[in-house]
């Protein structure tokens, strides 16, 4: 059965806003393209899960907040977020545009390039358009076309070659009008030998207008490049995400992906590393918190092409009263993708009789030369380890709580980052009603 994708804008209305905002003729060209795509196009398949039955038609129409000249000035939502940021360098989205963005004269002047995505196209066009939709093409699905066509803010990184950035670059993506578009686009490339460190924040408000996040990020490491990409999505029960992230990972480069899966919505994700040279490598450490009646669909991936390619995906999940999880590994490895090895691990912990989870491990070789493996596991909390820890005088919440971080731990442990540790930990705890 074909699913009609409703658009929630016309030709006529995009090209006159595209106008609007002064955009190249080629991104209008391009968003006018996506939209007839999206019109023709069925929306993505989800493994065990129905997306047809999600509320994911509330796009609004594109509303700019003024911008900020100072972090005193940030909606009292993000401010934990952004304190002591003031010498950093940060770029805040709210709603359909960027309010703030700040970066060091130091990176500036080695010709680092941090900005929103729209200004990055006005002045580094080609280098936009080279890379924009590359890794994820607009004619996937309607989702992605309607992606394509309707992006706002975003944000845009570029690191030189032989550049190495030290401190994290960071964003603040923040949806707080029930009647804007949000749907950014992050979009990095690291030159040859260049490596980075990128830090995200999504968050909304407590509204009680539906919203749909249709977000997408595209990572281009070249020859030797080091990219680390850490993000958190924490938002509210109000609020849709549909999040596609995507990784060309090009001759010894390496990727690595940190994702806090922490929405209190409905929520889907594709996160995705194309290992396409020889040496490249990828890891992945995803961790979910379910509660509520959310319904989740998490799903990473590694394709191998490059020889002596390696991938490690990780995934622990836990999941409360009545959420339901289905957890995807997917790593292949192409012909030719000798010497290749890809490894997986999907753990889900459900802590109420009510909880659904499901892993599916899957591994698709077509190279005999090559190493691959996988784990999965899905179960209830082991009541015998609560009573042992009960017996010693720790009371059941307390015991409860030392279970769930000691399963989440070996993923949280391996990020480097202090900071997203304990800001890790603290929307765990919020997450688990702590």
């Amino acid at each position: 059965m074909t699913t009609q994708t409703i658009l929630p804008v016309n030709a006529e209305g995009l090209s006159q806003l595209s106008k609007q905002r002064q955009e190249p003729a080629w991104l209008t060209e391009n968003r006018m393209k996506a939209l007839e795509l999206a019109a023709s196009l069925e929306l993505p398949k989800l493994e065990k899960m129905r997306i047809e039955r999600w509320d994911i038609q509330n796009y609004g129409s594109f509303k700019e907040s003024g911008s900020i000249t100072s972090l005193a000035e940030v909606p009292a939502s993000i401010q934990e977020l952004v304190k002591d940021q003031e010498s950093g360098c940060l770029l805040i989205q709210r709603n359909s545009g960027v309010v703030y963005a700040k970066l060091s004269p130091e990176l500036a002047e080695q010709g680092v390039i941090f900005t929103d995505l729209l200004t990055a196209a006005k002045e580094h066009g080609d280098l936009v358009k080279a890379h924009l939709h590359a890794a994820i093409p607009a004619d996937e699905h309607s989702v992605a076309a309607l992606h394509a066509a309707l992006w706002n803010g975003g944000i845009f990184l570029y690191v030189p070659k032989n550049v190495e950035v030290t401190v994290p670059l960071q964003a603040v993506l923040l949806t707080d009008d029930g009647e804007a578009t949000f749907a950014p686009h992050i979009l990095i490339i690291a030159d040859t030998n260049s490596s980075v460190t990128y830090v995200d924040n999504y968050v909304s408000s407590n509204g009680d207008k539906a919203v749909t996040h249709n977000g997408a990020v595209e990572v281009f490491a070249k020859s030797g490049a080091k990219v680390r990409y850490a993000t958190i999505h924490q938002m509210g029960t109000n609020v849709t995400d549909l999040s596609y992230r995507r990784a060309v990972v090009d001759n010894d480069a390496s990727m690595e992906w940190i994702v806090g899966e922490m929405n209190s919505g409905d929520s889907m994700s594709d996160t995705y590393s194309v290992l396409q040279g020889n040496g490249s490598t990828s890891d992945s450490k995803i961790i979910a918190v379910g509660s509520g009646s959310q319904k989740l669909n998490y799903t990473t991936r590694a394709n191998h092409f490059g020889k002596s390619s390696e991938s490690q995906m990780i995934t622990r999940a836990v999941m409360r009263e009545e959420a339901t999880a289905i957890i995807n590994g997917i790593t292949k490895i192409e012909k030719g993708a000798t010497k290749s090895d890809g490894q997986q691990t999907e753990k889900v912990l459900m802590l109420s009789p009510k909880a659904r989870g499901d892993a599916n491990p899957i591994l698709l070789i077509d190279e005999d030369d090559v190493k691959a493996g996988h784990a999965a596991s899905v179960g209830q909390v082991n009541q015998e380890q609560i009573y042992y820890l009960m017996s010693r005088g720790i009371s059941r919440e307390v015991a409860e709580s030392l279970i769930i971080y000691g399963f989440l731990a070996p993923v949280v442990s391996q990020i480097p980052l202090e900071g997203l540790q304990k800001q890790l930990q603290a929307v765990v705890e919020r997450k688990l009603g702590q």
